[in-house]
């Protein structure tokens, strides 16, 4: 089974959070688990819509156990690592692609390991990056559009 990572943060905008949705139910449709954080907001949302769509989600949490909103509902496999944000390497290792929408520094974070283990990175409302000397790693694209977003998630997945 493929594993998508989807990377965002606790606070989120109904947009980011409809998106995420809409992100999970896909990769639930197309067979492919959901990988969050566990959080609310947008880790919420993707679980969320992955578990409606009949998919299986799963979570690196940062806490050693549940508590502090660590794991979200949706979550069907919680991983409480008690590792704090040293956990968002195992969140991207553990993914086949990753699509970060929205986050503060974590998704940044997350976003970097990626791309140094050459994991695929895919960025709506994100943090855009560009690499030094006006080059960009070959693992990142970024979408103005959530359905621009969606339709390559589509292709890619199916």
């Amino acid at each position: 089974m493929q594993v998508l990572g989807v990377l965002g943060g606790n606070i989120a905008t109904a947009e980011e959070e409809a998106v995420a949705e809409a992100v999970g139910a896909m990769a639930a449709r197309c067979d492919w688990a959901v990988l969050t954080g566990g959080g609310s907001g947008v880790m919420s949302a993707a679980s969320r819509g992955a578990v409606e769509a009949g998919g299986l989600t799963l979570a690196i949490l940062p806490t050693a156990f549940p508590g502090g909103g660590y794991p979200n509902p949706w979550v069907h496999l919680p991983v409480f690592t008690g590792a704090g944000n040293a956990r968002n390497a195992f969140n991207v290792l553990s993914a086949s692609l990753c699509v970060a929408i929205g986050g503060g520094t974590g998704t940044l974070s997350e976003i970097a390991l990626a791309l140094k283990n050459s994991i695929p990175v895919w960025c709506w409302r994100s943090w855009g990056i560009e690499a030094p000397a006006g080059g960009s790693p070959a693992d990142l694209r970024i979408f103005d559009s959530a359905d621009e977003l969606l339709d390559a998630l589509e292709d890619v997945m199916a």
